[in-house]
């Protein structure tokens, strides 16, 4: 088996999630976001269809990476959302078995498996599943996800040092310079804190952000996800 070459670097990158509108998106790529999410789940008040995906999708190109977050979505359903849509990876946010995960990885599909610190599926059993990287995050609230709380981020420093890991829950701001050190992640992923409403970005918020994940350097670094 050929061993992964782990791309390292000295700032976390940045995703930001949930986005609905095309021209946010293309504003977001444009500031230096590394990623940005689509939400393909109806309950989440940031759901989109395939026809908005695809506009967004459009929208920002190949200037970053498009992940589409499904929650226990078939593995049809998601290979068609990626071939419709234009999605570069995914993020599954449910209770996927490692079988589906290592089945989309074979066929070369970027995915982020999504674990909880205090729920299942855990951070304990990430070893099962074989993904391309893992988000880390609290259990709680209504929707699948961290329903933007915080955490004792702090938790997740021996996980980032073994996987390539995506850090949510809570993170804005305000908080992100203090999350990146305690933990080291590749990756943070923000959603409702540079929001001004579900599905609503705060420009502003995700500049001030994005200029604080890249003056932050992390010792020895950290993996590249996207």
């Amino acid at each position: 088996m050929t061993k992964k070459t782990i791309i390292r670097q000295t700032c976390p990158q940045v995703k930001v999630c949930g986005l609905t509108i095309p021209k946010q998106a293309l504003l977001c790529a444009r500031l230096g976001v590394d990623a940005i999410g689509l939400v393909f789940f109806e309950e989440s008040p940031r759901n989109v269809t395939r026809e908005q995906a695809s506009a967004i999708c459009d929208a920002v190109g190949d200037s970053v990476a498009k992940i589409g977050v499904f929650v226990d979505a078939s593995y049809n359903t998601i290979i068609s959302a990626i071939n419709e849509c234009g999605l570069s990876g995914v993020q599954l946010h449910g209770k996927e078995t490692p079988a589906l995960v290592k089945r989309l990885v074979k066929n070369g599909i970027k995915v982020i498996k999504s674990l909880y610190i205090n729920a299942e599926p855990n951070m304990n059993k990430a070893h099962r599943y074989g993904a391309s990287a893992y988000l880390l995050e609290c259990a709680g609230g209504r929707l699948p996800g961290g329903n933007a709380l915080s955490w004792n981020w702090e938790t997740a420093r021996a996980f980032s040092e073994k996987y390539p890991l995506v850090l949510a829950g809570g993170i804005k701001p305000e908080n992100v310079v203090e999350a990146m050190q305690k933990t080291s992640p590749g990756a943070i992923d923000v959603s409702s804190g540079v929001e001004e409403m579900a599905g609503k970005k705060n420009l502003s918020r995700v500049s001030k952000l994005i200029h604080l994940v890249h003056r932050t350097k992390i010792d020895n670094g950290c993996r590249r996800i996207f």
